[in-house]
């Protein structure tokens, strides 16, 4: 009996225990579409600009940087049949084959050390010295075709397409000039894009009716990858238990935690209303391993299953991602609707104009500034809990205020000023020359600029201020007549008027004076007739002294003509 409660005994312990081991057991992750992983969203901030430059000739002018991992087919379709006119540079670093189609009014670009071979009907490639670094390319085409419509970045393409719309942008930016900065979703309206290589492998090993009172969300990001900035955002109602793991320096930042614990080996910023805290790495782990990795959160949680695991592969520098069941909703709803990745938290930013260089003098915003000074700006941003970012000026453009506004492009000039006494802020100066020869003394000046942490930055957004300016030398205002069909009559029987009244006066001057006009056409014809004889005799040589006869005959002769309109008006 004792031996039979023994054997039981050990039986019940053996199944516990494989039970328990049940319970701890991870799981493989395997590439799975994005369409198809309900649970996780990716979405990657690479470089690129867009601006609504065109060629004097209306052609755009577009760069594709091209970036493929190293299981990525070499194989690309590239077509451009419905593709607006345009100038197309494409770069890469990696050996493809491109299958062409395009029409006649696409040029391509590519350099002269390219290991890219393009295959495809009446496609001309033009092969040029241009650099590799991204902004020097930028900079390449702008000198050659006068400015840059877009520079776009894309990872691992299987097919790219033209969908036939123009690629400049939607809405006007007030400057042609194509900065390149960090973008989230950075694929333009003006193609479309296809890839089969998974940036994400993923797993779980939850039964699907599971009804855990808390969800554990596990990220791990191998050590090969170059990715540091991580944007997180949870969208599930539940309880969440979120595991983070990144290289050294990876620096995640979650949005709104709200139901969440969380834990990692690297830096985590928490950001809410506004703010931004600093939570310090709370666990250590060595390695990437997926086993190692899921072991490590499972005991650290002591949680009884993974609800996702998820491993991110991708070669751009900051990435967002969107973690929970998406796919859970109401069966009445009609469509399936994704949430669209979240904006990076914005620092909010100030800036403040002051009219002398020592930054003692701030300028009232309803100050008029004479058009030929110069004036200096600050740029600050409130403090993020204890992180230190640093502030970037990109760009700066002026707006008139009014019914017609204009647009001018500001350049400025960076100021000295070291990190103590400015911290979370920097300084530029602005000369307002530009606004000389405009007649508009109210306008917006707006800076776009970048927020730098450890060395890394990204789109920190625009501030706007108000600047009001007096002109040294106000321009004549430019008169615009409209000549209407009344203004045409009007002129015309003005100039009827003065005809007539000319007339009248000439008419009169012939009456009291005596004097011929061109009026009367008989005078003047017997005055005509008469003089070639007149001439004629004055062409005569004559003497010194002629004789009385002939006195008397010339007297004669110029007696009788003048006595001729005497008589004519009598």
């Amino acid at each position: 009996m004792e031996s039979s409660n023994m054997s039981l005994l050990s039986l019940l312990l053996l199944c516990l225990a494989i039970a328990t081991s049940a319970s701890q057991q991870t799981c493989e992750p395997v590439a799975v579409p994005e369409s198809q992983n309900a649970w996780i969203r990716l979405s990657e901030m690479l470089p690129g600009c867009w601006t609504n430059y065109t060629t004097q000739d209306g052609k755009e002018v577009h760069i594709l940087s091209l970036h493929y991992t190293p299981d990525a087919p070499n194989k690309l379709i590239l077509n451009m049949t419905t593709a607006q006119p345009m100038h197309l540079i494409i770069t890469t670093d990696s050996e493809q084959i491109i299958y062409t189609h395009a029409n006649t009014d696409v040029s391509f670009y590519v350099a002269n050390d390219s290991i890219m071979q393009f295959i495809g009907p009446n496609v001309t490639i033009q092969k040029k010295a241009f650099p590799t670094d991204n902004e020097d390319i930028v900079r390449w085409a702008a000198e050659k075709f006068g400015g840059v419509t877009s520079f776009t970045t894309i990872q691992n393409p299987m097919s790219i397409a033209s969908t036939g719309r123009e690629g400049t942008r939607l809405r006007p930016t007030g400057s042609n000039n194509c900065t390149l900065e960090n973008e989230w979703n950075g694929l333009k309206h003006y193609l479309k894009l296809e890839s089969n290589v998974h940036l994400l492998k993923s797993c779980s090993n939850q039964l699907p009716d599971s009804q855990t009172e808390k969800e554990l969300y596990i990220v791990n990001i191998p050590e090969d990858v170059s990715i540091r900035h991580v944007s997180v955002q949870v969208i599930s109602e539940r309880q969440i238990s979120l595991f983070l793991r990144g290289p050294q320096g990876t620096i995640w930042s979650i949005h709104d935690p709200k139901h969440t614990s969380f834990s990692s080996n690297n830096v985590i910023l928490i950001a809410a209303t506004n703010m931004m805290h600093k939570i310090p790495p709370t666990i250590t782990i060595s390695t990437d391993s997926a086993d190692a990795v899921q072991k490590k959160a499972i005991d650290h949680f002591r949680a009884s299953s993974i609800t996702r695991y998820s491993e991110i592969r991708t070669n751009g520098n900051m990435v967002t991602l969107i973690l929970g069941n998406m796919d859970h909703t109401p069966e009445t709803a009609p469509t399936e609707t994704t949430p669209s990745p979240p904006s990076p938290p914005q620092m909010p930013l100030l800036m403040q104009l002051y009219t002398s260089p020592d930054y003692r003098s701030p300028l009232d915003p309803n100050t008029k500034v004479q058009s030929d000074k110069r004036i200096y700006a600050e740029i600050s941003g409130r403090t993020l809990g204890e992180i230190v970012l640093t502030i970037k000026v990109i760009n700066c453009s002026v707006r008139s205020k009014g019914s017609c506004p204009v647009v001018r492009d500001m350049p400025f000039r960076p100021e000295v000023c070291s990190s103590t006494v400015c911290p979370n802020s920097t300084r530029v100066s602005f000369s307002l020359e530009l606004l000389q020869d405009l007649a508009s003394t109210s306008w917006d000046l707006e800076c776009s600029v970048k927020l730098c942490f450890s060395e890394k930055c990204g789109a920190g957004g625009r501030v706007k201020r108000n600047l009001e300016v007096t002109q040294t030398y106000i321009p004549p205002p430019m008169a615009c007549i409209d000549f209407g069909l009344s203004a045409v009559l009007g002129i015309a029987f003005g100039g009827f008027l003065i005809g007539v009244l000319l007339i009248g006066a000439l008419w009169f001057i012939k009456i009291r004076t005596g004097y011929t006009t061109g009026l009367d056409v008989g005078s003047t014809a017997a005055n005509l007739s008469r003089c070639p004889s007149s001439l004629t005799s004055k062409r005569q040589p004559v003497s010194n002294n002629p004789s009385p006869s002939e006195n008397s005959s010339a007297n004669a002769s110029i007696g009788s003509t003048q006595s001729t309109p005497t008589s004519s008006m009598a």
